[in-house]
């Protein structure tokens, strides 16, 4: 698998660290499901799949370097890591619904969105753990 030197860098993670990394993304994970506001539901979903990527890349002794376009860039690794065109699909879409948030005036978050998004963000996150633990 190839690595583009402008978004990665090769980085010797320990196990350790790897396992830290995932168990940030649970955390975030957990908040998500717990909070009662919708869009920190879904800030926090997608903030533990962003972590839950970075924890996949340090699997594979891979950091992403921060810059425009890092996350996009991680969300195309993690689909072809993970195999998994959904991942590229719906994680693209939550990214491009957090920019907006950030950046083009606030969203809205219904709860349809947040159930699809916690589902999806819980499916990716089992299956970096099963590629961690392998």
């Amino acid at each position: 698998m190839r690595f583009e030197e402008q978004y990665f860098t090769q980085f010797k993670f320990t196990k350790e660290q790897v396992k830290k990394n995932l168990k940030n993304a649970l955390k975030d994970f957990t908040i998500a499901r717990k909070d009662e506001f919708l869009e920190v539901k879904f800030n926090y979903a997608y903030t533990a799949f962003i972590k839950a990527g970075i924890a996949l890349l340090s699997f594979h002794g891979v950091k992403l370097k921060s810059m425009p376009g890092h996350h996009a860039k991680l969300i195309e690794k993690m689909t072809e890591i993970l195999g998994d065109n959904t991942v590229a699909e719906i994680g693209n879409l939550m990214r491009s619904k957090r920019n907006f948030d950030l950046y083009g005036g606030g969203i809205d978050v219904t709860e349809k969105e947040c159930r699809e998004c916690l589902a999806f963000v819980d499916g990716v996150l089992k299956a970096v753990k099963n590629m961690l633990s392998g």
